[in-house]
Formats: structure tokens, sequence, C-alpha cells
């Protein structure tokens, strides 16, 4: 023993010396090595325990987020219901509590119809119970990933094992939040596996499998067909093709175009819960986070100019699509480098991103390092390291420029071979896109309730704010709490909280006088309650009352009624002259208004608005009638 423990001293002693001398060509060599030293095993057996003993042993031991939402989903999926009511944050937060989830918010967007379906076999076991059969099952995925990335590089498993260590960060909230992305790095690595060994049909229904589960897998579509890998191509639309007869028998035709025509499109312009906030680390958070203001979210950015958002948005966008295309399929270069290359540009083009996400990254990583000069391996581990660490300095959204430099490292040599005549017709083609994608998304925005209307009960960072329930007393309306939906009360130029032992949900103000009824969820039952303004007293309501967004709602002074309609497209808020019939339509925008309620001298309709913010996540705004 004490020879063995004098070996790992000494070597441990030369390879300091070593790594001081020349620190990026002792990485290289070290790393390279066919052969392990003592002293690298042990370190990977420190590595696994230490892992083992905080991330895995705190998301064993607590439900946390993210995975009550799958598994709430997984539940629904089972109970047959239908898939536009998972996109309901209130409704969704309700059936959490059913499933045994308490004192957690939670939401489903901006997933894909069937995101949820690995984890429907778990919904048979309790909640924390499903986790810990899903974390052994995330270490398993993460233990079969650096086995076949050491069969497909020289890389060695502890080697490799190492070097996703180094994404701590990233391992950790993956398994603290029984996150997805473990499994999507499997699903990824698995694609490039078959590809290597010429199994073209297989990689591409893999990552179709990783598309219709998680959209990562899409723009691999553009990749086999930039590399000419046409039985990889028949594979993606055979398991696309598929994976949507599934979502059709689960879920029927009109969710699967709900979803394809109200939620895809949100998400893809920023599905984030906040989309202004320097935390999520997208180019087009970072953009809208300098460039709009919202009174709540955003309210002092740097240059308030959304044509300018949209315009970059979208052109950034393209410029990536383009030149990751012209890259691969004019300048090739071999599989690995390629498929990394698109990896890392799937996480640049995410919209809505956080320290979880970027494990995936552990597959570009070490297909890159094999054949990279040592300054390259020193930007591939360095981002891998800092993307899911937490960095200071947040509003330059630093880790934006660490992805964009990520990406632009590997195709630098490819873009400068290109041809003037490709370059300039890209570009071209890229702004002229652009300038029209943003022409149309101002005359959408210029419809907005927040370009026409004003804005009640404004509260820096809230996060939701719907229904609101007009009395005498002031106004009620259901807004986000630390972990679950509360009541707040704008009265006296106050904006006062009301918080109760469960989700309160629905205010409704029944008289101009009161009381306000409001739905209690706790325990996994739902309570109608009362609450009286005058005594502050909180009592059960006898007589449910039943609750129909879509319901007309009649003028105090009975000449109009108000409702919502999605008769053309998004949600709006429509108004009815109940003296002749005449139907007009209040709110506009590519985004939901809802909610509708009104004023006791019936001159304006208060109601909830999702425009400017993330799918489902409303502010509170008041319109006159006309």
């Amino acid at each position: 023993m004490s020879t063995r423990f004098d070996s790992v001293r000494l070597w441990s002693a030369h390879a300091l010396q070593q790594a001081s001398a020349h620190p990026s060509q002792y990485m290289t060599a070290l790393l390279s090595s066919s052969r392990v030293p003592p002293a690298m095993r042990w370190l990977a057996l420190l590595a696994l325990l230490f892992f083992l003993g905080t991330a895995f042993r705190g998301g064993w031991k607590h439900l946390n987020t993210d995975f009550p939402n799958y598994y709430t989903a997984a539940t629904l999926v089972r109970q047959r219901q239908p898939l536009h009511d998972y996109y309901d944050w209130t409704w969704f937060r309700r059936q959490m509590n059913y499933a045994g989830v308490e004192r957690q918010l939670g939401a489903y967007t901006p997933q894909t119809p069937l995101t949820m379906l690995p984890l429907v076999g778990l919904t048979g076991l309790a909640p924390i119970r499903a986790k810990q059969v899903w974390l052994l099952c995330n270490l398993c995925f993460l233990a079969i990933t650096v086995w076949l990335l050491s069969r497909m590089t020289r890389f060695r498993f502890e080697q490799i094992w190492l070097l996703a260590f180094c994404g701590y960060f990233s391992l950790r909230t993956n398994f603290l939040y029984g996150q997805y992305y473990v499994f999507l790095l499997l699903l990824l690595t698995l694609a490039f596996y078959y590809l290597d060994r010429g199994s073209q049909a297989i990689s591409g229904a893999l990552a179709g499998l990783a598309f219709g589960l998680k959209l990562y897998g899409g723009p691999f579509l553009l990749y086999y067909v930039a590399k000419r890998k046409w039985k990889a191509v028949l594979g993606m639309i055979a398991a696309i093709v598929c994976l949507g007869a599934i979502a059709l028998a689960l879920f029927g035709w009109n969710d699967l175009v709900y979803y394809a025509t109200q939620i895809l499109p949100r998400s893809l312009e920023g599905g984030s819960i906040d989309p202004y906030a320097p935390g999520v680390p997208t180019y087009s958070t970072m953009l809208r986070h300098f460039l709009v203001r919202e009174p709540e979210l955003n309210p002092r950015p740097l240059l308030e100019s959304p044509w300018t958002f949209f315009f970059l948005r979208s052109f950034a966008t393209l410029a990536v699509f383009f030149f990751l295309v012209l890259g691969v399929a004019l300048k090739p270069s071999t599989d690995r480098r390629d498929f990394a290359w698109f990896v890392i540009a799937i996480v640049l083009l995410s919209t809505s991103t956080a320290s979880y996400t970027f494990v995936v990254l552990l597959l570009p990583l070490v297909l890159l390092l094999e054949d990279s000069p040592p300054w390259q391996w020193v930007l591939f581990i360095a981002s891998y390291v800092l993307l899911p660490a937490p960095l200071g300095l947040q509003w330059l959204f630093p880790k934006v420029w660490l992805q964009i430099a990520l990406f632009v490292v590997p195709g630098w040599e490819r873009w400068r071979s290109l041809s003037r005549e490709w370059v300039i017709a890209a570009t071209v083609l890229a702004l002229l896109i652009a300038f029209v994608d943003a022409r149309q998304h101002m005359r959408a925005y210029d419809e907005e309730p927040g370009q026409n209307f004003e804005r009640v009960a404004v509260q820096e960072a809230a996060m939701f704010s719907s229904y609101p329930a007009v009395s005498r007393a002031g106004i009620f309306y259901q807004s986000m709490g630390r972990d679950r939906y509360v009541l707040r009360w704008l009265h006296d130029n106050r904006n006062e909280e009301l918080i109760f032992g469960g989700d309160a949900l629905h205010p409704v103000a029944t008289t101009p006088d009161g009381p306000i009824v409001f739905e209690l969820v706790a325990n996994r039952t739902s309570t109608m309650m009362q609450f009286d303004p005058a005594t502050r007293e909180t009592t059960p309501k006898v007589a449910a009352v039943q609750v129909d967004a879509s319901k007309s709602v009649i003028s105090p002074d009975g000449k109009w009624a108000a409702f919502t309609s999605a008769r053309n497209g998004p949600d709006q808020i429509w108004l009815r002259n109940l003296a002749d019939g005449q139907v007009t339509r209040l709110t506009g925008g590519n985004c939901n208004s809802s909610s509708p309620t009104w004023a006791l001298d019936s001159s304006s309709i208060l109601f909830a608005s999702d425009c400017g913010r993330a799918f489902g996540l409303p502010a509170l705004y008041r319109a006159p009638v006309p």
C-alpha cells in the first residue's frame, strides 16, 4: 500500500511540474494518452463520489423543479386530458396539486406535445419516488454517454468523465431539478455514434426522436441534407412522422394545430419565463433586454427600439443558419467536427437556456478536442466550465458572447475559404428577410395592448397578473407568490398581497360590494372560498361559482357584452353592442388577451394580456369602451 501511495505521489509531483511548464501541451498529452495514470483514476473516483454526495443526493431528497412539470404532464396523458389545457399556467398548477405536488409553481410551456412521454411509465409512483427512479435512469444515461464517447474517440472512460465533471454546475442542476438534458445528450450522442458507424437511417431516426421530444434535433435535418446523408434524412423524416402519429392518437388534430400555431411560434421567439432576464443567456433575451421596454420586467432598457430588436433577432438567427449550412455544404470537414458544430449552433439558437442546458455541450467538446490545436482546447473546456457556472456582470450577458465565440471558432477557417459571392449573397438574403420580418412584427406590435391601453397594477418583477375582479373595495387579481398563487388587492394606493394555505385562483366579485369568491387549491382538493374586504375574513363558500373565460360578461349598464374569442388566431377580447348586435375587436397583436371584467361605471374594461411577455404570463390593462 505504501509503495502504491509513493508511486502516485511521485507521479503527481512530476505531473504538476510538467503542467506548470507547458500547460496546453501537457493537457493535450494527458487527455490523449491511451493509458490512464493511477492518479487520474483516483481523481475520477473522487469526482464521482463528490457528485453523488452533492448534486445527486440533493436531487434524491427533494422534489424541486422541474421534474414535477414533466411528471404532471405525464399523469395528464394517462388521464386523457386535452393538450391545449397543459399550456394554461393556472389549470396546470391545479393539476400539479392534484398529482401530489404542493407549494411549488410550475408549467408545461414551452414543451412539445411529447416531451413528457418518457415519464408516463413513472406516473404510478408518488412524485418523489418517480423522481428518484428518473435520477437513477439519468445516471445510467450519463454512464452510457461517457462510454459511447470513449468508444468513438481515443479518450478513455475516466478522462471523459473528468471532462463531464468540469461542467459540474450543469450536471448539478440536471440532477437537482430532475431535468431532461442528460437524456437529450444521450440521444444526440447515439445519433452521432450510429452515423460514425455508417448506420445513417438509425442516426436520422434518433435525431428525429430528439426533435419530437425537445425540438433540439430539428436542425440536424439541415445537417444531413448538407452532408448528403440521404438515408439519415429519410430516417429522420420517418421518426418525425411516427411521433406525429403518436401525438395525433393521444391528443387529436385540433390540439396539435393549437400547439403548432400558438405555442410553437411563441416558444421560438422566447419561451423562457422572463424573456428579459439577464440570467437567461440567449441572444434573443439579450437583444430584448437592451432594446424593448416592459414596465414590470424591463422598465429601463439601454435603448427603446422594438424595430431594431425584431430586425437583429431575425438577422442573427438567419445568419447563424445560413453560414452554418454553407460552411458544412461548401467546405465540409470531418463528420465529427461538422456534427459538433451543429450541436453548438443548436444551443446558441435556443430561446430558452439555463445552466442545465449546457450539459449537451459535452458531446461537441469531446469530438472537437480530438483534432483541435491546444489554444482551442482552452476555449472549449473553459466554455464548458463557465457557461453553466454563476458569473458576474449578468447585464452584459457574458455567456451569450462565450457561446458566440464557441460557434465562431470551429467555423472560422471554413468561412474564410468561402467565395465572396456566397458570403455576400447569404448576408444580403438574411438582411432582406430580417427587414421584412421586422416590419411584420412591428405591425402586430403596434396593435398590442401595451401600445394602446393603460397598464394597471404595475409592480416591478411581477411575472403573472390575471383574472381581475372589480368591487367598490378595489381591484383583486391572481398573482404569483414565492411558492404559490396568491391574490393581490389594489386599493387606497396600495397593492396588498393576500396569502392563503394553498393556491388562490380565479377571483370573482359576485356583487359590487363583495365578497370576493376564489378557488383555493390545497392537499389535492379544490374548495370555493370567499373573502370579505370589510372584515378581512375568509370563509368557505357553500355554492360553487363557475368561471368560464369564454362566456360573455355584460356591462353594469346593460349596453355591452365583452367576451374572449380565438376566431383570428390568438385569444382576443371582443365587444358586442347589445342594442344592434355589432361586434368589434378590442385587442390585437400576435399574443393572448383574456379575462375581461367591467369597471363599475361601464366606462372601461380590465383584462389580462401576455403581449410582450412569455406565453401565458400576462399583465393587467384597462381599455376604455369606444
